[in-house]
Parts: structure tokens; sequence; C-alpha cells
């Protein structure tokens, strides 16, 4: 990477405050960057290390002050988005190599696309489609079936159950399932668990992107839907016919239980559990460790087990975290009240 500043500037309609044509050669963190490198600071947390930082310049917000004069700086409304389009102009990492590599398995009924790209060890069944400019990487596994959209990026080890569909600008990252059987049993009379077949399918919508290690179950009958620009996080557990709404993201070790709706533009934080067979509405943020046990009906911010209004929630922790204090405080008034009753007993005794 060799950028001038004022490229950089321009790429994310950005001002230069000092040397515009000062080369870049790389990016890094501002508290280990070097001399030639570009920076970034956008949260107050870091703004300490401004003072120390070996950048050589600094994509920042207007609310910080510039306090050296021998840093170039590129001013930018959201320098982390910022930083995100310099990264993806000049840093992103390409695929080297073209075509289907020779080890890949791939039944003679697949269509392929222009500009696929194949590696080792693949194995693609009977009836599968995959659209123009995707990539499947090294030892992933899809079932017959399958549909792949256009500019789909596949990493290592992923494996695509039958009958699944994927959308467009879709990014499965490694060791991740889409598509297993769905978690469904009944008892029979003596009490063993007989197995339900899991019969439907899962579809991931466009610009989805899935985390490693993430599972994301088939339905029993129908699809289990997420939507168009979901993220979500490493090791999420999704059960079968959850439907997850348009651009809502889930951190890590989030689990949804089976046939519960999320909304749009949800988040939720890592370890977040959610019982099955609940719709949860638009514009839900839950916290981290959180438990969602009823149905969510209200746009807002929820946290705690079982999940609550955050405010709420927040003030219940307060107390629990001064409950010794308060334990020391009722036990001094029940010795004082012990000491009032005892001083009551007694004038009244000398009185009668």
């Amino acid at each position: 990477m060799k950028i001038k500043l004022k490229e950089a500037a321009d790429l994310v309609g950005g001002v230069v405050i000092g040397n515009p044509e000062l080369e870049i050669n790389g990016l890094a963190k501002i508290e280990e960057a070097k001399i030639g490198e570009l920076t970034f600071l956008y949260l107050p947390a870091y703004e300490k290390f401004l003072k120390s930082t070996n950048a050589s310049a600094v994509l920042i917000g207007p609310e910080f002050k510039r306090t050296r004069d021998d840093l170039s700086y590129i001013e930018v409304k959201n320098p982390h988005l910022a930083l995100q389009k310099i990264i993806i102009s000049f840093l992103k990492p390409e695929i080297n190599w073209e075509g289907i590599d020779h080890s890949a398995s791939l039944d003679p009924s697949v269509k392929i696309g222009k500009n696929v790209k194949i590696g080792k060890n693949v194995v693609v069944e009977e009836g599968c489609s995959i659209n123009d400019d995707t990539t499947i990487l090294h030892n992933t596994v899809i079932l017959a079936n399958v549909k792949i959209g256009t500019n789909c990026l596949i990493y290592t080890n992923v494996s695509i159950r039958e009958n699944c569909k994927i959308g467009n600008n879709v990014i499965i990252h490694s060791n991740t399932v889409v598509g297993s059987d769905g978690f469904g049993y009944i008892p029979d009379a003596s009490g063993a668990y007989q197995k339900i077949p899991q019969i439907g399918n899962v579809v991931l919508e466009d610009d989805v992107e899935l985390g490693s290690n993430v599972s994301i179950d088939r339905a029993a009958l129908g699809s289990t839907i997420i939507k168009k620009g979901v993220k979500i996080d490493n090791l999420v557990q999704i059960a079968h016919n959850v439907v997850i709404g348009d651009h809502t993201a889930i951190a890590a070790q989030a689990g949804i239980a089976g046939s519960t709706t999320v909304g749009k533009h949800c988040m939720l934080a890592g370890q977040v559990g959610v019982v099955g067979h609940i719709e949860i509405t638009d514009q839900v943020i839950v916290g981290a460790q959180s438990g969602i046990s009823k149905p969510v009906t209200k746009p807002g911010k929820y946290r705690g087990s079982p999940a609550q209004d955050m405010g709420q929630a927040l003030k219940i922790e307060a107390h629990l975290r001064n409950v010794p204090v308060y334990a020391e405080k009722i036990k001094k008034l029940e010795e004082k009240i012990a000491f009032l009753e005892a001083k009551i007993s007694e004038i009244i005794s000398k009185g009668s």
C-alpha cells in the first residue's frame, strides 16, 4: 500500500489538515502506528494516544482537538467508516487463484457462473448452482440442490446442507454449518425421544455475513430465514424456523430457540438467550448475557435475565451491588429499634 494522503481524503470525503502529498504506506492502531502509517481516532478512550503516537497521519473526527503540529490529519465525520473504505479500496485480501482446483468434486449437473473460484477438496453435489464471481475455499461441502448467488465468499470447511438458498454478496466464515437438522424430538409412550424429520431449509438473503462456527438449523417445515444485511458473529446458534429481520446484528455465543422472529435493525449482544415461539419487534437492543423469556413489543434497550427495560435493570443491579451496605444499615436499625422498644417498655413499667 502506497498512497498520498490527499488520495485517502478524496476517497472518504475528508479534509486534509497538514501535508496532502504525504505518502502513506500502511494502516495501524493509534497506539502501535509507526512513521509512514495512517491511524484513526474515533473513541474518546483512545484520545490519550494522540500525544504519543508515531503515526504520520490521523483520521480524526471534528470533535477531537488536533494537539500536535507535527502530524497531518484527515478530518472526517466518521473516522471508523472512513478507515473501512480505505481498507476495502487498498488492502482488501485477494484470492490468488483462478478457476476450479483439480481436486474439487463437482457433480456434472452443477451450474457454474462466470469467474467462479473453487478451492481444493470442495464437494458440490447434484442440482446445485453457483453464480458469477463467487469464491468457495478449500474443504467446503455443498449438498444437493443448493443455490448460491453472485459475489459470495465461502471460507474453508463450511457445510451447506441440501436445498438451502444463499443470496448475493454473502460471506460465510470457516467451520460454519448452514442447514443442520433442527432440534426436533417428541417422547413416545416409553419416554424415549423420537426424531421429527426436519424437511425444510435455510434461506440467507443478500448481504448476510456469518462468522465462524455458526450453526443455523434448517426448518422442520418451510424455511429458517436470515434476511437482508444481517450480521452474525462467531459461535451463534439459530434454531429451526427462526426468522431474523433485515440489518439485525447478533454477537458471539447468542442463541435463539425455534420459531422465534427477531425484527429489523435489532442488536443482540454476546451470550443473549432467546426462548422459542416469541416475537421481538424492530429496533430492539439487548445487553450482554440477557435472557429474553417473553415477547418484546416495544423498541428500546433491554437487559437482565429475564430481560427488562435497561434503565430499570441498571437500577436493580446498582441496588444488588449495595446489598451488603443495606444489610449493615438494616442491622443497625434493628439494634436501634430494639433499644427504643426496651426503653419504651421500661417507661411503661415505671408508669404503671
